[in-house]
């Protein structure tokens, strides 16, 4: 399989990659009350006018229950949000995790809420730490949260280009799901998992490489989970895939969405092959399969252009995201 290290296009906000909601559970102390640290806590959004936190940082979607994410920081300082539900009163636990963060990085953690009637998490912090977890990272060990929406905002003052992992927890045992009628998965980006294509399409696809000097095609195929009544859409699947960062320099081209047939128009000739066998290897017969294309072409050197396409495949029944790159050069 060939891969080809994308130029990393600065500035953009990076997409959360949520893991699927497990039975994680937790122990610790109570959480510290508020003001009686001996240090502050660090990077604290900035008062909003409005009374409502959620302006003052930048909301990033859901985070189920015993669940995760993962995202990076691009500015300094930076706010991020995610909500989380708590279907009815329970004791939480939160934490920016040694395990998926990037070395030294120093993090403020804080919960608000519950959201009101005005839909308001308010300004002020149910809970909030410093440097609790591993080295400068951030953990709340205990928070009660009664039934309600809460925004859990992770911070950094100078963490532009770090990664973290922010991993939530019950105390009392399995987090309760969700109901499924209020369940809002428009903001769930899927965790995916790479695995390897098959030995068939390996072959064609290096049998396309290998038809002329000027094109270059690679292929990826990723499963993701998804407990959802809701099948992921086209978008999200987009999301999940640009969340990647050796794609980051197709984030700012459209993303046109297709059929399957329409998307084989597209294909250099030598890569044409690919088209049936994707869908013999990956597809169960029945489901619509969904591309979504993003393109874009600049000078690669004097007087010469490269040509760059990206091909996102959704199997929403099969759960798989097949990623096929193809790139030509003018000579």
């Amino acid at each position: 399989m060939m891969r080809r290290a994308l130029m990393k296009v600065s500035g953009l906000l990076p997409l959360a990659v949520l893991a699927a909601c497990g039975n994680a559970t937790g122990g610790g102390t109570p959480a510290e009350a508020l003001g009686q640290g001996t240090r502050a806590v660090l990077y604290a959004p900035p008062w909003p006018a409005s009374g409502n936190i959620l302006d003052s940082t930048t909301y990033l979607g859901p985070l189920s229950l015993g669940g995760s994410v993962r995202t990076y920081f691009t500015h300094n300082p930076q706010y991020y949000a995610f909500k989380v539900t708590a279907p009815g009163a329970l004791t939480a636990r939160f934490e920016v995790t040694h395990e998926g963060s990037s070395m030294y990085l120093d993090t403020g953690l804080m919960v608000y809420g519950p959201r009101d009637a005005s839909g308001s998490y308010g300004a002020s912090p149910r809970a909030q730490n410093d440097n609790a977890g591993y080295g400068e990272l951030s953990r709340i060990d205990s928070v009660s949260l009664p039934a309600g929406d809460y925004l859990v905002v992770v911070s950094a003052g100078v963490g532009a280009d770090n990664q973290f992992r922010l991993q939530s927890s019950c105390l009392s045992g399995a987090c309760p799901a969700a109901p499924v009628a209020t369940l809002d998965t428009a903001g769930i980006v899927p965790s995916l998992s790479e695995q390897d294509v098959t030995a068939q399409l390996e072959t064609t696809l290096a049998a396309g490489n290998a038809a002329r000097t000027w094109t270059e095609g690679s292929l990826r195929r990723f499963d993701f989970t998804w407990p959802y009544a809701t099948p992921l859409t086209l978008a999200q699947a987009d999301r999940a895939v640009m969340a990647q960062r050796e794609y980051s320099a197709y984030a700012a081209d459209d993303s046109v969405a297709s059929n399957y047939s329409q998307a084989r128009a597209y294909l250099y000739p030598e890569f044409e092959p690919l088209h049936p066998q994707i869908l013999a290897a990956y597809g169960n017969g029945s489901e619509t399969v969904q591309v979504a294309t993003r393109y874009h072409s600049h000078l690669v050197a004097a007087g010469s252009h490269g040509w760059f396409r990206l091909f996102i495949i959704l199997f929403p029944q099969s759960k798989k995201i097949i990623v096929f790159e193809q790139t030509g050069y003018e000579v």
